[in-house]
């Protein structure tokens, strides 16, 4: 590794920015570098409004290309990937262990070490039972229910909103991209499908060094704990994956590490200027580094409550604000929350913007209000 360097918040974001393909210099969306980690689509249509914001505008909106398949992957969320990348992906994801895979499923974990049960094991079981349910076309709910009944006990639980017993959604997620099922794009309700000539479940944890590698490539520099965190595991999962030719550099007082090759873009790269409507789901609004992208901890309550996140409006490197849709038949209506007094060319761009967020989400015009 070289030696740390310092370099300064605004050095990041101008470099990170470029990561993240928000200069519009990528003529389609597989020569993104985000793909690479996938695409989230959470609430559904958010990953074309991803595309969107790093794509040049011109009179033929972005669409999902037809080689990307919706799985179940980071932290068991809705993600677009290249279908040449799903089975590699698969065992990348699969847990080192039995602690990897327990801190992966979350609260189900301590009833699962309570019944003396190895989560790695069960999630494998659950994994083998779903490629054995879902052999065809079927509903979420319906998959759900066959689930239920095949997979071990250990894996299910009462559900007071449902009012019966179900699989743990969660391990249901986890056990998706390892079994072969696909999400089908638009399904209401949702839909699972098998993924064609799939090769079974993964018996180890294999290549995780792509993840982690991708997160520093397109999210650094970061920690050991930040890609844990996107991951949704330890990092004691991730130290076996972590991977070398790495740059270490001084950010706010803290090391944090990035590819080496990327290091003289960190130094060089200019401040952007630009204006983007980032959806709630942006890989921007993902990194685990919150408190360097929104340093304001009033602002992080805006973008990150409990529950109903808005998307982000970024005003060159800095998230300079919140904004919310909601459709007035052919006209999406856009609010817009800035965090401070927004320039009028800023404005503008805003509204350009918006006009492109519309157009995806198929209405003919949109309408921005700024609330504040």
């Amino acid at each position: 590794m070289t030696s740390a360097r310092t370099v300064s918040r605004e050095q990041v974001l101008a470099h990170r920015v470029r990561t993240h393909g928000l200069d519009r210099t990528a003529k389609d969306p597989d020569d993104l570098a985000i793909v690479d980690l996938g695409v989230q689509d959470s609430p559904t249509g958010t990953a074309v409004q991803t595309l969107a914001a790093r794509l040049p505008v011109g009179r033929k909106l972005p669409s999902i290309p037809d080689g990307w398949v919706l799985v179940w992957s980071v932290r068991g969320a809705p993600h677009y990937h290249r279908r040449s990348d799903l089975v590699g992906l698969a065992r990348a994801l699969w847990p080192l262990d039995g602690t990897d895979a327990g801190a992966r499923m979350g609260g189900i974990a301590p009833e699962l070490k309570k019944a003396g049960t190895d989560p790695l094991e069960a999630l494998h079981a659950a994994a083998e039972a779903m490629a054995g349910v879902v052999t065809g076309p079927m509903s979420k709910g319906e998959a759900s229910t066959d689930l239920t009944k095949a997979a071990p006990d250990e894996v299910t639980a009462y559900c007071r909103s449902c009012g019966v017993v179900h699989i743990q959604d969660q391990v249901m997620r986890l056990s998706g991209l390892p079994s072969g099922t696909r999400l089908v794009p638009g399904s209401s309700p949702l839909e699972l499908a098998p993924i064609p000539r799939w090769k079974g479940v993964p018996d180890r944890h294999d290549g995780g060094g792509l993840i982690v590698d991708g997160y520093l490539r397109i999210h650094g520099p970061a920690t050991a704990g930040e890609v844990a965190a996107y991951i949704g595991t330890t990092q004691r999962a991730v130290k076996p994956d972590w991977p070398d030719g790495l740059a270490e550099v001084r950010v706010e007082g803290r090391k944090a590490w990035l590819p080496e090759d990327q290091l003289d873009d960190l130094l060089t790269a200019p401040p952007a200027d630009l204006v983007r409507l980032l959806p709630r789901s942006d890989p921007w609004l993902l990194a685990r580094d919150r408190e360097l992208v929104v340093p304001g901890k009033a602002h992080r309550k805006v973008l990150w409550p409990m529950l109903g996140h808005p998307g982000g409006l970024l005003v060159d490197g800095e998230v300079a604000g919140a904004w919310r849709t909601k459709g007035s038949g052919k006209r999406l209506d856009v609010t817009v929350e800035p965090f401070a007094k927004l320039p009028a060319a800023a404005r503008k761009a805003v509204e350009e913007e918006a006009t492109v967020v519309a157009g995806v989400r198929g209405f003919d015009d949109a309408r921005v209000s700024f609330d504040g």
